[in-house]
């Protein structure tokens, strides 16, 4: 499994201005996704679909916020970076680049 640890990466889009994190775990072979909003409550986020390509994660969320709606997520590892793209429906594409904070 890949990019397992905790990342950090700033935010500053329309919709959010801040510091997001997300913790990547192994859960009985499987990808566990725990999100964060630093100081923020965030809606349910579930991801599904995960694949490993090399060091690139790809899947597909879904939110509270954008209720019946799929985002495709690409992950990009690079030792303790990252670069991700997500396509946000009514927003479009959005790159964060972070690092790894904890293992």
């Amino acid at each position: 499994m890949i990019g397992l640890g905790t990342w950090e990466a700033p935010i500053n889009t329309m919709i959010f201005r801040g510091t997001g994190r997300v913790k990547i775990s192994d859960v009985n072979g499987e990808y566990d996704f725990q999100f964060e909003l630093v100081g923020e409550n965030l809606p349910k986020i579930t991801v599904k679909d995960v694949e490993e390509d090399g060091d690139t994660l790809t899947a597909i969320g879904e939110c509270e916020a954008f209720a019946g709606k799929e985002i495709p997520v690409t992950v990009t590892f690079t030792d303790d970076t990252f670069v991700c793209v997500v396509k946000l429906p009514f927003v479009g594409k959005i790159k964060l680049s972070g690092n790894k904070i904890a293992d």
